[in-house]
């Protein structure tokens, strides 16, 4: 996809801050410091639209970046970082619940997840959450450069049998450092934004 404008639209903590127009939104959820800033940011070939950090718990908010003025990604705040109170993790998990169950616009949660680790607890509940909204179940396996080729596929089996993931076709290895797959991550949303659109009355 040819990206011609992306922009930060909205910072949101909950629903009443979402923007109020009827673009589609693709959501990426996934652990604190798992590089969903960083993958916004190589698929719209900017460095710094979506804000990195080496911190863990940076994202705290919903933001809302809109793409060429027709759609949205939606970086949701990064979940399971042990170094915050029980109770701003709960604060967390609500804000991205309240999300994923009112947001109408939204057309699929992209699940990012560490390649080089076995998914966690936290992951599997994320993944079940995804799967229960009806959602396709796709993964972006991040930091791919970090561990050779010849070992994605084993990666790839224990990401899936530990999801849970029916079809190891989803989830897709890539590296933000190196743009892996980059064009893969977008073949599977422009054929998700195309799907929708099919479907609007």
């Amino acid at each position: 996809m040819k990206i011609t404008s992306a922009e930060l639209q909205t910072i949101a903590v909950n629903k009443e801050k979402y923007p109020k127009d009827n673009l589609f939104e693709i959501a990426f959820a996934g652990k604190s410091n798992v590089g969903k800033s960083s993958l916004i940011n190589t698929l719209v070939n900017r460095k710094a639209l979506a804000r990195t950090s080496s911190r863990p718990g940076k994202t705290q908010t919903i933001n809302f970046y809109n793409i060429n003025k027709e759609f949205r990604f939606v970086d949701l705040p990064g979940y399971g970082y042990a170094r915050v109170s029980k109770k701003e993790q709960k604060k967390w998990a609500d804000m991205i619940e309240e999300y994923l169950h009112y947001r109408k616009n939204l057309i699929e949660v992209i699940h990012v997840i560490d390649i080089r680790h076995e998914p966690g607890e936290h992951d599997k509940s994320m993944y079940e959450w995804i799967k229960y909204y009806g959602f396709n179940g796709i993964v972006v396996a991040t930091k791919a450069d970090k561990i050779s080729r010849g070992q994605w596929e084993k990666h790839k089996n224990i990401i899936q049998n530990k999801l849970g993931v029916e079809n190891k076709k989803l989830i897709v290895p890539f590296s933000a450092q190196k743009r892996t797959n980059k064009d893969e991550v977008w073949k599977v949303i422009e054929e998700i934004l195309e799907v929708n659109k099919k479907q609007q009355p």
